[in-house]
């Protein structure tokens, strides 16, 4: 488990204004394996590109030249076949790729020559994805090019085998509204993703070129996005950046840790509100990696509350009241595609996140003690 680097001795400069570069010093671990997302997980297409939406089913053979070390076989594997690392790496959990011998091998595994084999199945495609009127869509913000939608915790993105239904993707096509299909039939106009339990603002494309120009702003980090999440204990900067890279667990693949081989993930943070033993941030996601902002702030030792996964006890529960994540996506900023107009949208807090933070302030009252701010 990474060991944060103690944030106090910088935090005068940070309460200065200046931002606090702060690195996780990190002990040395097992190679994270597959790096991919899944569909309920927080993940933006940066270094992802989207799948083709059909993938020739079939056994690949691809030998290695002798003499040639390959560091990473998911690598090595996506170069020769052309398929996306993502997709090569969900193959591969699945344990569909072998060497010579018929042994399955991880993503990171490396090989000096020999033949690895990759089965690629047919691909497990609904004939159709039905519209949903019963899911209420909360659009934000529209144009002709795109929406922002505030999606409510307990909503999963877009369907996926074994999860065709109950989407907000299936509330969407409900509108008879025309989308974006580059990501695949199963996504319509997807360009990022959120938790299940993670509220607030998506965005949606509504036709090809538009989904093209979003993908590539979030690529090039163009997107800010902005979130509000309350935390364990009391963060000692006013103002941070959390620089640790992020990839599989290696003691539990379903979740997500803070590796040595990880993808390199930048999370800005700022105290917007102080209690006893909570503190509210607004974090700036500078990457977009899987479970990015609960990993970070675990890490640091600051858990958001109610997080089921990267929370033990007091901050798995929550403050009293609590009864979900509390990680909301706030802000975007993104240029619209068709009119290159800069377009800030925002979500308020839900209510029942809101009742949270004014049950913290009566206590704090109550104590004798005014709730600080962060800045």
């Amino acid at each position: 488990m990474p060991e944060p680097r103690d944030a106090n001795d910088a935090s005068d400069a940070a309460e200065a204004g200046d931002d606090l570069d702060l690195e996780l010093a990190l002990e040395p671990a097992a190679a994270a394996g597959d790096e991919a997302g899944d569909d309920e997980l927080d993940l933006d297409p940066i270094g992802l590109e989207p799948e083709r939406p059909s993938v020739e089913a079939g056994s690949r053979r691809l030998p290695i030249p002798d003499g040639e070390i390959v560091r990473r076989i998911d690598r090595f594997v996506a170069d020769r076949t052309g398929l996306t690392r993502s997709f090569v790496q969900k193959l591969i959990a699945d344990g569909r790729l072998t060497d010579q011998d018929g042994r399955r091998l991880r993503a990171n595994t490396v090989m000096r020559g020999g033949v690895v084999t990759l089965d690629v199945p047919e691909p497990e495609i609904p004939y159709h994805l039905e519209p949903d009127p019963t899911i209420p869509v909360d659009v934000v913000y529209e144009d002709d090019d795109i929406l922002i939608v505030n999606k409510p915790s307990g909503l999963v993105v877009h369907p996926a085998p074994g999860h065709w239904r109950g989407t907000l993707v299936n509330a969407l096509l409900a509108r008879g509204d025309h989308y974006g299909g580059i990501a695949g039939v199963a996504r319509p106009g997807i360009v990022h993703r959120l938790d299940r339990d993670t509220s607030g603002l998506l965005i949606v494309a509504r036709n090809d070129a538009a989904q093209t120009s979003v993908m590539a702003q979030l690529k090039a980090r163009r997107v800010r996005k902005t979130y509000l999440a309350l935390v364990q204990g009391a963060v000692a900067a006013a103002i941070g950046r959390i620089e640790a890279p992020i990839g599989r667990d290696p003691k539990d693949r379903k979740r997500m840790a803070v590796v040595n081989d990880g993808r390199p993930a930048t999370t800005g943070y700022r105290v917007r509100e102080r209690f006893a033993d909570w503190t509210l941030l607004e974090l700036d996601l500078i990457t977009g990696r899987t479970h990015q902002i609960r990993v970070h702030l675990s890490a640091l030792g600051h858990p958001v509350a109610g997080d089921p996964v990267y929370g033990t006890g007091t901050a798995r529960r929550g403050p009293d009241n609590l009864e979900r994540l509390f990680l909301h996506a706030w802000r975007v900023e993104l240029v619209s595609p068709g009119s290159t107009r800069l377009v800030r949208a925002e979500a308020p807090l839900p209510a029942e996140l809101e009742a949270v933070l004014d049950g913290l302030r009566a206590a704090e009252v109550s104590a004798g003690r005014r709730p600080a701010g962060g800045m």
